[in-house]
């Protein structure tokens, strides 16, 4: 799953990130085969070179973590942790000539569910040296790097190539920040003049080795920008390419990744925060309802009810959270809501499909997401001996696993008044918990790559679901079977899906992108 690319200089030699099974590979250029094969953390996204060409710089995409790997044999050579909020890093640049190297991210705030405390913009700096005398990690708060001037969603950052002038990208708010390049280990940037403005949603930024061009991808209006270096002006713009997809699915992704009015009146965050293109942010938050782990998006559309609790029949109910306190937006419809009475399912009783275009748009640009083969099988379709003997077990009816994972998705979520809602022993482990004990069954397909599990995120791996996190066996029966048949399951769970599950189900909704046929 590859995420991050950078050459060298002389263009022969290309490093690539794979956000999973976080590695990196080098290829040669000359042939494009891949020369080198080394670890690099969990979930690698951003990378940058050294000036030196001898090292590269990784960021982890949920920890914010730095690792530096030397090229010539892949060993590590330091690591700069990231703080226990930081989240979503997933670029990062070298300095030209100083020991220091750049990324921007979030700070998710986990216990705070509200529109201005619960996600932060930050930007942090690595000294490199090694030597001991220097602060090794510094973060910069962005949210106040602009006075009330409020950015989102930081995405990349770029250093001129004398060194003097950086920038950075705000793909939430559609702007960016010029900055002095400080040498002085203390402030390490000052802002230049007031934020610029951008195209829409811009997620990537680099200036031309001669220093007298900058260029900006705007992801949602598919164009490239060229612009002057020290004030942004616009000097042309360029077409990219035609939008992937419908008009709609377009309008859905604006809504989702964008942190301006309607969809909030804080600018601090977007749907885009929590779900970053679809995926998990890889955090449990302490909702009101209790513990609840951000689950994937993939396959949506065909695994109605939402949430771990079941509470929501169609992605259109999320008006409520537009409008609620966590982004506490002016929505996308008009006239009032049903409103809520505490933890009641009140959004299972609105109807809100078909009352706005907008809203629409939202829902079936959410419910796009699949899924690709995981690379835990020998072939599309084969999975390995251990995993055959592994569903051989699932689907055996003393273990039971297939009761509530059942069909092409692995869940018998329904849609409906009632729905199914199962107690698999986890209810009671939360004493902040306000909705369960019964939860909705989430699909398995994508496992492998979604650590933590189950709705409060206590079962770390994938043994501790079927181990300690079972112990009384209502979540399929598995305390009978041996550590050898325990390891077969959970190699067959992380091959999931070994085939691509069919797109159109019973289940499956009305509002979602379907390719022209």
């Amino acid at each position: 799953e590859p995420y991050g690319i950078v050459s060298t200089v002389d263009g022969k030699k290309l490093y690539v990130t794979h956000e999973y099974p976080g590695k990196i590979s080098e290829i040669n250029t000359a042939d494009f085969k891949v020369t080198q094969l080394f670890d690099a953390g969990k979930m690698t996204r951003g990378i940058a070179l050294s000036p030196d060409e001898k090292n590269v710089f990784v960021t982890e995409f949920y920890t914010a973590s730095v690792n530096k790997l030397e090229v010539a044999t892949g060993k590590r050579l330091d690591r700069w942790q990231g703080r226990e909020d930081d989240n979503l890093a997933r670029q990062i640049t070298a300095h030209p000539t100083r020991p220091k190297v750049y990324y921007p991210h979030i700070r998710s705030r986990t216990h705070i569910i509200d529109a201005d405390g619960s996600i932060f913009p930050e930007f942090t700096i690595c000294d490199t040296s090694g030597l001991p005398d220097k602060t090794k990690r510094m973060t910069v708060a962005m949210d106040t790097f602009n006075g009330v001037y409020v950015v989102a969603t930081p995405w990349e950052t770029a250093v001129s190539p004398d060194g003097k002038t950086l920038y950075v990208i705000y793909s939430g708010t559609n702007d960016m920040n010029i900055c002095k390049v400080m040498d002085d280990d203390y402030s390490e940037i000052q802002r230049v003049g007031t934020a610029v403005r951008l195209g829409v949603n811009p997620r990537a930024i680099r200036v031309n080795p001669n220093g007298k061009e900058v260029y900006v991808y705007n992801a949602l209006e598919f164009t490239l920008t060229i612009h002057e270096p020290t004030t942004m002006t616009k000097l042309a713009s360029m077409k990219s390419c035609d939008p992937p997809k419908s008009p709609e699915w377009v309008r859905g992704k604006i809504l989702f990744a964008t942190s301006l009015s309607p969809m909030t009146s804080r600018r601090w965050v977007a749907c885009f925060s929590c779900h970053p293109d679809g995926n998990s942010d890889g955090r449990i938050w302490d909702n009101p309802e209790g513990l609840r782990k951000t689950p994937p998006m993939a396959g949506l559309a065909h695994t109605h009810p939402l949430h771990w609790s079941a509470d929501r029949d169609e992605v259109q109910d999320f008006e409520y959270t537009i409008r609620g306190k966590l982004m506490r937006g002016y929505g996308l419809t008009r006239g009032a809501l049903t409103p809520k009475n505490g933890f009641e399912k009140t959004e299972l009783k609105e109807n809100l499909s078909e009352k706005s275009a907008d809203l629409d748009a939202l829902a079936i640009y959410t419910n796009s997401f699949g899924f690709t083969l995981s690379p835990h099988i020998e072939a599309p379709g084969k999975l390995s001996k251990q995993a055959e003997r592994g569903k051989a077990l699932f689907f055996n009816n003393q273990v039971a696993c297939a009761s509530c994972h059942s069909g092409p998705y692995y869940s018998d979520s329904q849609l409906g008044a009632k729905g199914k809602i199962h107690d698999v022993g986890t209810g009671n482990d939360d004493p902040s918990e306000k909705m369960g004990p019964q939860y909705d069954t989430p699909t398995l397909l994508g496992l492998y790559r979604n650590a933590p599990y189950l709705h409060h995120g206590k079962a770390k791996t994938l043994m501790e679901v079927l181990t300690t996190q079972n112990l009384k066996d209502k979540h399929g029966k598995t305390s009978h079977l041996s550590i050898s048949e325990k390891e077969d399951l959970v190699e067959f769970l992380k091959a999931l899906p070994y085939e691509m599950p069919p797109d159109e189900t019973p289940n499956t909704v009305k509002f979602r992108f379907t390719p022209k046929k």
